[in-house]
């Protein structure tokens, strides 16, 4: 993750007028989003670190969400995708979108709704890093515990995967 941007202070800020202060942080918007997907709140802290102010970055923020451009359902769907690929367990994408300033009811509605099997995500990343054999000793144990925790996996699930428990129900 890279370091936050300081405050730009643009000199001919105090020059332009509202509409112009719109249309340019619409502009570093639109630039930000051809990137990839962004949150509004994301997106907006990105404006202001850019030396936007803050009503015209909310207007901006504004005009595109109308128009399709900037959508947080869009952003949430592919945040989740590209997470939960990497293997990351549910508390881990939960928490790093609540930084991201998405809202939890949204971040609960796409988490339930993806269709994520938690705990075959949870062995897969566990035989990935440790190999197919189960822990044998309880430090071992314990180490890939603490490992899968970091990836954000509950311990209902850990606990399942490293005795083997993986049968269908309560999946």
């Amino acid at each position: 993750m890279s370091k936050p941007r300081k405050p730009t202070t643009r000199p001919d800020e105090g020059d332009r007028s509202p509409e112009e202060q719109v249309a340019a942080a619409r502009a570093q918007a639109l630039r930000l989003l051809t990137r990839r997907e962004h949150g509004r709140a994301e997106l907006l802290q990105k404006l202001v670190a850019r030396g936007h102010p803050r009503a015209a970055a909310e207007q901006a923020c504004d005009a595109l969400a109308e128009a399709g451009m900037l959508s947080e359902a869009r952003f949430v769907e592919h945040f989740v995708s590209v997470k939960t690929g990497r293997g990351a367990g549910p508390a881990k994408v939960r928490a790093e979108l609540r930084a991201k300033g998405v809202a939890a009811s949204a971040i609960d509605a796409e988490l339930a709704s993806a269709g994520v099997d938690w705990l075959a995500s949870c062995e897969q990343v566990r035989r990935r890093r440790f190999g197919e054999a189960l822990p044998a000793s309880a430090a071992e144990r314990a180490r890939q515990a603490r490992f899968l925790m970091g990836r954000g996996f509950s311990a209902d699930h850990i606990r399942r995967v490293l005795k083997g428990d993986l049968d269908d129900e309560d999946r």
